[in-house]
């Protein structure tokens, strides 16, 4: 459980993207958000261990493949996320992630695939399916407490980010960070 906390917690992909929804659109119509990363992380979790971490074992180049669809994606994000609209704007036109966007993000997602490999070969190792299910359990618990957290977090700060000006700053931070989250992924 102090793994999974720990590794959902810290800044990350989601972690940015949470709070910038929650800046940007507020928390109850970034639940979808919340929900498709709580859900979505542990479903993956269990894939992995049970079959898609082969793959990786068969075809190392998979690996490189995964690092350019994931860079790519991230960047298109930081874009995104860069250029939201200010709430007001945002209730009208803007949308958070929805449920199944969220979801699938984390297979594009190189914090998920490294916390992923990770818990499941630390925690899982046989990649039994009691192990794994405890493992996405432990994840499905502890995302309750980042995501809401996160969330809440950038709801807080929208209050700061009524002046225009601040609120791009803090979305260019934003999607700045979530470009800085990638550095690990590039230098391995």
């Amino acid at each position: 459980m102090i793994f999974a906390l720990v590794t959902v917690a810290t800044p990350g992909p989601n972690n940015l993207m949470l709070m910038a929804s929650g800046a940007n659109f507020g928390f109850r119509r970034s639940i979808p958000h919340m929900l498709g990363i709580g859900l979505g992380f542990p479903a993956m979790i269990v894939l992995v261990g049970l079959g898609v971490m082969q793959l990786f074992d068969l075809w190392p180049q998979s690996y490189l493949v995964l690092k350019i669809v994931s860079v790519a994606y991230m960047i298109y994000l930081a874009w995104k996320i860069a250029h939201a609209s200010a709430p007001k704007d945002a209730e009208a036109t803007g949308k958070p992630l929805s449920f199944v966007q969220a979801a699938a993000f984390q297979w594009v997602n190189p914090k998920a695939w490294s916390m992923g490999l990770s818990a499941i070969t630390l925690y899982a190792a046989g990649r039994d399916l009691g192990s794994v299910l405890w493992v996405a359990g432990a994840y499905v618990a502890c995302a309750v407490l980042s995501t809401t957290g996160w969330t809440l977090m950038g709801q807080q700060v929208r209050r700061l980010l009524r002046i225009p000006a601040r609120l791009r700053a803090f979305n260019w931070a934003m999607a700045g960070l979530l470009i800085a989250s990638l550095v690990p992924v590039l230098i391995r």
